[in-house]
C-alpha cells in the first residue's frame, strides 16, 4: 500500500487553515482529519459534530480518501439561507413601493 497526499481545510471569518499531509491509501476522512491536528488551531472545533466534505460535497466520515482530495470542515449555518432570501426580497419590494 502506498501513501497519498491530501489537504484538510477549515475557516472562520477571522482565520483560514489548510493542512497538507500524507496518509496511507484507504484512509477514512475522519482519520485523516484527526491526524491533521487542525483542531489544535481552532478553539471549540469538534470533528465529531462537524459536517465534512470533499471539494464542496458533503460525504460521510468513513469516505475513503483519494490522492489530491481536500477535506473541508463546515461550520454550522447561523441563518437559514431561504429565510435570508425571503427577507431580502421583502426589503426590495418595500423599497420599490416608496
Amino acid at each position: 500500500m502506498s501513501d497519498i497526499d491530501i489537504e484538510v481545510a477549515y475557516a472562520t471569518p477571522e482565520k483560514q487553515v489548510i493542512v497538507s499531509l500524507t496518509v496511507p491509501e484507504r484512509t477514512a476522512l475522519i482519520d485523516a482529519a484527526l491526524a491533521s491536528g487542525i483542531t489544535n488551531e481552532f478553539e471549540g472545533l469538534d470533528l465529531s459534530t462537524s459536517q465534512m466534505g470533499i471539494f464542496g460535497k458533503v460525504v460521510p466520515e468513513d469516505y475513503v480518501l483519494r490522492a489530491g482530495d481536500r477535506i473541508e470542515i463546515y461550520r454550522p449555518l447561523i441563518a437559514d439561507p431561504k429565510e435570508v432570501r425571503k427577507e431580502r426580497a421583502a426589503k426590495a419590494r418595500e423599497s420599490k413601493g416608496k
